[in-house]
C-alpha cells in the first residue's frame, strides 16, 4: 500500500459538506494542496456549510470554488484551472426521502453533475477519480451483511437509482478511457459538523426543544451507523491507491465503508439520551416510502487490500457528536 502523497493536487466536490470537509481538512493537516467545490444549495442550513468552510480557509493549501456540478464549464474551468491529480467526488443530492418530492435535484447534480466529473476526468486527465456511491444501492436485499458481490438491481429509491448509476457509469469510463475509478458505499455517516437532515441529528435538536421525534416502522429498523473519523480513514488510505485493472482490463473497485456492526434504532436513541442528559419524547410511525429495514456493511474488500475497518463505538461517537452539538448550538448540560 502506498503512502499518502501530500504533493498531488486534490480537487473535492462537495467540499463545504459533511464528508467533503472533514476529509479536506485532514487532507490539508497533511500538508497537501485541496481544491473545494461546491454550489452550497440550501437543502440544509447554509451557515453550517459556512462554517466548515470558514474553518477550512484558514490553511494556506486550501481554494474554495463555488460553482454548480450540472454547470459542464464551471466543472471543466476548475480542472482547467488547477489540474488536480486525484478527484473525489462527494457533491450530490442526498437523502432518500427528499427524492421522492424532489426528483429533478437528483438528475441534476447526480446523473448530470457526475457526468460532467467523468467527463472532465477524461478530458484533463486524471491519476485517480474517488467517488462517493452509498449502501441504499443495497435497497431491500435481505442477505447480510452487504457485499460488494451482492446483486444491487433493485433500488427502492431515486437517490439509490442515482448512485448505482454512477457506479454503472464510472465503470464505463474507467474501460473506455483508461483512468483508475474507486467507488465508496457509505454507510449511514454521522458525527460533529454533520448534516442536520439526519436522524440523529433532528432527533438532538428536538429533544434539546423538548419536541416529540419522529420514529418509523415503530423503531424496528437497524443500521450500520459509522463515525466520521473511521470513514476519513477509509477514504484516505484509498486516494493513493487506484485499483489496478482487474481479470477484464478495468481499473475499478467498489468498497463498502461501514462499522460492519448494525444498531438498532431503539438503541442509537438511547444512547443518544445518555449522551445529551434528556429522555425524548417519541412518536411511532409505519415504514416510509424508500426506507429499509437494515445496513449492514461487509467490509472483507477493505481489510484485504488496506488492513482497515472502522471501529468507533457509537457511545464513542455520539459523545464526540454531542460535545460539538452543545457548543455550536449553545445548548449546554444546563439548559
Amino acid at each position: 500500500m502506498k503512502e499518502f502523497d501530500a504533493s498531488k493536487v486534490y480537487l473535492i466536490t462537495g467540499g463545504a459538506g459533511f464528508i467533503g470537509f472533514h476529509l479536506s481538512r485532514r487532507l490539508l493537516e497533511e500538508g497537501a494542496k485541496v481544491i473545494g467545490f461546491d454550489n452550497l444549495n440550501d437543502y440544509y442550513e447554509v451557515s453550517l456549510k459556512e462554517a466548515r468552510l470558514e474553518i477550512l480557509r484558514g490553511y494556506s493549501g486550501y481554494t474554495f470554488v463555488k460553482g454548480d456540478l450540472a454547470d459542464q464549464a464551471a466543472v471543466f474551468s476548475v480542472f482547467e484551472t488547477f489540474r488536480p491529480q486525484v478527484a473525489v467526488n462527494l457533491g450530490a443530492q442526498a437523502g432518500v426521502r427528499y427524492s421522492i418530492d424532489n426528483p429533478d435535484a437528483y438528475v441534476s447534480s447526480n446523473l448530470v453533475g457526475f457526468f460532467n466529473i467523468l467527463e472532465a476526468c477524461r478530458k484533463y486527465g486524471i491519476w485517480h477519480l474517488v467517488f462517493a456511491s452509498s449502501s441504499s444501492v443495497y435497497g431491500g436485499n435481505e442477505k447480510v451483511p452487504f457485499s460488494v458481490d451482492d446483486k444491487v438491481d433493485g433500488p427502492v429509491s431515486l437517490y439509490a437509482a442515482t448512485k448505482k448509476s454512477n457506479e454503472l457509469m464510472a465503470h464505463a469510463y474507467s474501460k473506455l478511457y483508461d483512468y483508475p475509478v474507486t467507488g465508496l458505499r457509505f454507510f449511514t455517516v454521522y458525527g460533529p459538523m454533520g448534516r442536520p437532515d439526519m436522524a440523529y441529528f433532528k432527533f438532538a435538536k428536538k429533544i434539546m426543544n423538548g419536541e416529540p421525534i419522529q420514529i418509523y416502522n415503530n423503531g424496528d429498523m437497524m443500521r450500520d451507523f459509522t463515525y466520521i473519523d473511521d470513514i476519513v480513514d477509509g477514504v484516505y488510505n484509498i486516494l493513493c491507491n487506484p485499483p489496478r485493472k482487474n481479470e477484464k482490463g478495468v481499473a475499478y473497485k467498489i468498497y463498502n465503508i461501514g462499522n460492519n456492526k448494525p444498531v438498532k434504532l431503539m438503541d442509537f436513541i438511547a444512547a443518544l439520551e445518555q449522551c445529551l442528559g434528556r429522555e425524548a419524547v417519541k412518536e411511532y410511525y409505519p415504514m416510509q416510502p424508500g426506507d429499509v429495514y437494515q445496513t449492514y456493511a461487509d467490509v472483507s474488500e477493505l481489510m484485504k487490500d488496506f488492513g482497515f475497518r472502522p471501529d468507533t463505538t457509537i457511545e464513542e461517537g455520539l459523545s464526540a457528536f454531542v460535545e460539538w452539538f452543545r457548543d455550536y448550538y449553545g445548548c449546554g448540560q444546563d439548559k
